[in-house]
């Protein structure tokens, strides 16, 4: 096995195994929600926060884990993330009780947070950058099945067996990912030395904390009073001035260390996609809830055909993906982008329109097999343009950034869009539901459409980034250290 350690392909393997465990948590707990709500004689507000706990906790450590990546290694804050991710689904799974349950899945966010920015700062250094597309056309379907798969997987396992489930599936996984990456992941350093912006890392969690918590309870609050003078417009209003004074406090230490270097948005490309990133957030991660409720609640699907009606997309993802990612390496990641963009849209349009309290099972399969392909298209190019223009000893803090701006995205579109339900539908009748529903698709098909009205003002994206020059590691033991075309250097140590 050890001689496979530092082999690219070998690493794209451990970290994409993960990545897909983060990404799938994000989604699976939403088909376990009626069995939870029995089992558990929990709340739909108990068990609403066990899905925010994990997506609150992510986003808001995702940029300061980016920076420990840069400052004590990928590896090292992967196999970190990994540990505690495992464990944390472990005792979630043994929970006797909503609050236990919400109290880990917060720490399994927390694990997710430290492992998911490293993914793509560890590809970046393994891989040349003429095989770059390749590889993170992989790592782009296992974004797309994993977000997809979620219902699916979960289905399954809550129909032959219960809940707690979801969350063991974790644990043969984990080990495995624990034990291969300490095997075959090389140490990563940089020759630049980082130091944590401990104000930073202050000021951008109370910030990004208090405006995540006012948009995931504003509807509970109905956007009001929470108790006594603390409402949710305070909690957001606090949250947005905190975010003030970060930026403020950052651009006086931009000639320093500053959590995050204001230079990494001075490239279109990495700005651009920023933007592009959270908006298709807003558009999916909005719908996965409502629309997992829709199949079981006003169908009457069980959760393995619920789950089944989402599969084609990940399908899709799956086989198309990879493909699209070689492809970028030839045309640029423009085109697939745009494409996969509008075909996103359009199959989320496709959705709100043929949604009804009894739509057969063989018309919802056509848009997700649309939305899929779109997807794929889409995740295929994004990371090679997020990280194509950044320098190495930037990678990680330009990945948790990319991270943390995409989960409040989805973050704020679970608000806008559960907002847009509850004025125009309801959990009164199939019908209500239905109108809501529909609806706030729509919205998302929006977003996602305004996304890919974006993608042409990027640049032509060629093959040749800006850390191109920097020359691929060795498959295997014989690991020099790579000089990046910025004047940052990584070095892969075979015995790290």
């Amino acid at each position: 096995m050890k001689k496979f350690r530092g082999n690219p392909w070998a690493v794209l393997l451990v970290v994409s195994l993960g990545f897909f465990m983060t990404l799938l948590d994000l989604t699976i707990v939403n088909i376990a929600i009626p069995d939870m709500i029995s089992r558990l004689h929990a709340s739909l507000d108990d068990i609403l926060w066990v899905i925010n706990a994990y997506a609150l906790i992510l986003a808001v450590l995702l940029i300061t884990a980016g920076r420990l990546g840069d400052i004590f290694g990928q590896r090292v804050m992967f196999i970190t993330g990994i540990v505690v991710f495992t464990a944390a689904s472990a005792t979630c799974g043994l929970a006797p009780n909503p609050s236990w349950l919400i109290a880990f899945r917060a720490i399994q966010g927390l694990g997710a947070a430290v492992l998911m920015p490293q993914t793509l700062a560890i590809l970046t250094m393994v891989f040349p950058p003429e095989r770059r597309g390749a590889a993170f056309g992989v790592w782009g379907a296992v974004a797309g099945v994993a977000t997809i798969a979620g219902p699916t997987l979960g289905g399954l396992l809550v129909t032959a067996f219960d809940w707690r489930y979801i969350f063991f599936i974790n644990l043969p996984i984990g080990v495995v990912v624990i034990a291969l990456a300490v095997i075959l992941i090389p140490g990563l350093h940089t020759r630049r030395q980082h130091k944590l912006d401990i104000p930073g890392v202050l000021l951008a969690s109370a910030a990004l904390l208090a405006i995540c918590y006012g948009l995931v309870e504003g509807q509970r609050y109905g956007w009001g009073t929470i108790r006594s003078f603390i409402s949710i417009p305070l909690v957001i209003g606090v949250g947005v001035a905190l975010l003030a004074v970060f930026l403020l406090v950052q651009a006086t230490r931009q000639d320093r260390e500053p959590l995050v270097p204001f230079a990494l948005f001075r490239d279109r490309n990495y700005s651009l996609m920023n933007w592009v990133s959270a908006t298709v957030a807003i558009g999916m991660m909005g719908i996965f809830l409502p629309f997992t409720i829709y199949l079981q609640s006003v169908i009457g699907f069980s959760a393995l055909k619920a789950g089944l009606t989402m599969a084609p997309a990940s399908v899709m993802a799956m086989f198309i993906a990879p493909m699209a990612g070689r492809l970028s390496d030839r045309i640029g990641g423009r085109p697939l982008l745009a494409a996969g963009l509008a075909l996103q849209a359009i199959g989320l349009g496709w959705l709100a329109t043929v949604s009804s309290p009894t739509v057969a099972y063989a018309t919802l399969v056509p848009a997700f097999v649309v939305s899929g392909i779109g997807m794929s298209l889409f995740f295929a190019p994004v990371a090679n343009v997020v990280l194509g223009s950044v320098r190495r000893d930037q990678e990680g803090i330009a990945s948790g950034t990319n991270n943390a701006i995409r989960e409040l995205g989805g973050v704020f579109g679970i608000a806008v869009l559960g907002a847009v339900f509850s004025a125009r539908g309801g959990y009164t009748s199939g019908a209500s539901f239905v109108t809501g529903l529909s609806d706030a698709v729509w919205v998302g098909g929006a977003a996602v459409a305004a996304a890919a009205a974006v993608a042409p003002a990027l640049p032509r994206l060629r093959r040749a980034q800006a850390n191109e020059t920097a020359p691929a590691p060795a498959a295997a033991a014989t690991m020099a250290p790579a000089s990046s075309g910025t004047g940052a250097a990584a070095e892969l140590d075979p015995v790290g």
